[in-house]
């Protein structure tokens, strides 16, 4: 605008340049011509870049705007926001000693059929349990990482268990889990002396799937079974984590995020409505059973999403869907709400990808310990329905928009938030492995280096 409203004004100051000259009765020669025209050309450039300079330095430019409850809108992140970029402020942080306290992770290597075997299938790269993959790979290729075993402080023992599809179903089967975590611990107590010096309390190992470091997806059998002894005194980053006692997470755990491709979610932002707009109210799309069964006396999401379905199916506030889509992701960037009702488990990536997507998570899962809590204001970001208030939702939901949804989905879109929940091939800071990583250096009490440097 500043632009458009100062070339008017140059032609102006050039016509009078010229009635003056007429009236005093001096002509006009092309030299004097020319010398007009290149000052106007000047002073038109000038404008421009100092118009320029001022749009882009605009004290309110990159005030993000709070969405509207009644109209749905919500502000997109560009490109740039979304993105981590690594400028020399960050390179140099990532390379601080002192970060983390100078904590450094050994990871074993072990031989391919315990990990890189399992990457022929390239859905073990992406799929929700691929956190195991994301966290070797960004650990090993780290600046935290060493390959001088004495000055380690934990050992990452990288095993994939979430990689075994089944040809019935195409989900996970980790019957296979136990036994092959086991055989890998076997084989470092054989190779390195470092386990049997403090029993693997140093050792840290990932649990991705439905209940943790117990490798069952059923809880009855999962609780049943238990943590296995060997792992009972190491450290496991788990996707699985309730407030209550549990037997799945009687051992050393972190809870961490479900993978969700980082790629994916941008790919999605960039091809999300230009405006911003919202259009679903509130969505879902996931198993949702009319008739749920009883397996072994439990019912499929405890019939929270039985009841969902039976209460809302049909109101036109609800986007309920019960087949899977592969671009779903492009419905929640769309949504207002996002519901994430348990499953099996209480957990699913569902919680990442609606807060990564500018979607407000409605958490239905009674008990549920989220990812990271202590760096992630999930109290602000996110909405918790008891699972016996499900058919109270559409007035819950209604109360919301009318009242603080601007609040909660301004604070959605602090990248911090997003960042947190996503694993990248790269550590960056402040992401998904970064908080593994802080989690880790609160753990330095563990370290079998760290006792013997402080008993010299």
């Amino acid at each position: 605008m500043l632009e458009q409203n100062r070339a008017p004004k140059t032609r102006g100051f050039y016509v009078r340049m010229k009635l003056q000259n007429r009236k005093y009765g001096r002509t006009q020669d092309k030299s004097s011509f020319y010398t007009y025209c290149k000052w106007v050309l000047w002073l038109s450039l000038t404008l421009y870049f100092f118009s320029s300079y001022l749009i882009s330095n605009h004290p309110n430019q990159n005030k993000p705007t709070t969405s509207l409850s009644k109209t749905h809108f919500s502000t997109l992140p560009s490109r740039a926001l979304f993105e981590s970029v690594i400028d020399n402020t960050t390179t140099a942080l990532l390379k601080n000693k002192e970060l983390f306290k100078g904590l450094k992770v050994f990871v074993y290597d072990l031989p391919a059929k315990y990990n890189t075997d399992w990457l022929s299938n390239d859905r073990c790269r992406t799929h929700l349990f691929a956190a195991e993959v994301a966290i070797h790979r960004a650990i090993l290729t780290s600046d935290f990482s060493t390959s001088d075993p004495s000055q380690a402080d934990f050992f990452f023992v990288p095993v994939y268990v979430s990689c075994n599809f089944s040809t019935v179903n195409g989900f996970p089967a980790i019957g296979h889990a136990s036994t092959l975590i086991a055989s890998s611990v076997q084989l470092i107590r054989t190779r390195y002396p470092f386990w049997d010096r403090n029993q693997g309390s140093d050792h840290v190992f990932v649990a991705t799937h439905d209940f943790g470091s117990c490798f069952h997806t059923m809880e009855n059998v999962a609780i049943a079974d238990g943590v296995p002894d060997f792992l009972k005194k190491s450290i496991v980053l788990q996707t699985f984590g309730v407030k209550h006692k549990h037997p799945c997470q009687e051992v050393e755990n972190v809870v961490i995020p479900p993978y969700v491709s980082p790629e994916s979610v941008l790919e999605t932002l960039e091809n999300a409505p230009a405006d911003g707009r919202r259009d679903i109210f509130a969505f879902f799309r996931g198993k949702m059973e009319v008739h749920p069964k009883n397996v072994s006396g439990r019912y499929y999401s405890k019939r929270v999403r039985t009841n969902i379905w039976r209460k809302y199916n049909g109101d036109r506030r609800f986007y309920l869907q019960r087949r899977r889509f592969k671009g779903y992701q492009s419905e929640i960037v769309r949504s207002v709400f996002c519901l994430c009702p348990l499953g099996w488990a209480p957990w699913s990536p569902r919680l990442v990808e609606s807060v990564a997507l500018g979607c407000v998570p409605v958490i239905i899962a009674d008990g549920i310990r989220l990812p990271f809590d202590d760096v992630v204001p999930w109290a602000e970001i996110s909405l918790t329905v008891a699972e016996k208030d499900v058919g109270k939702l559409g007035t819950i939901l209604e109360h919301v928009a009318s009242t603080n949804l601007s609040a909660i989905q301004k604070n959605i879109w602090d990248p911090r938030v997003r960042r947190a929940l996503l694993f990248h091939d790269l550590v960056q800071p402040g992401d998904a492995t970064w908080q593994v990583l802080s989690a880790l250096e609160n753990k330095l009490a563990r370290s079998y280096r760290r006792g013997s440097v402080s008993s010299e």
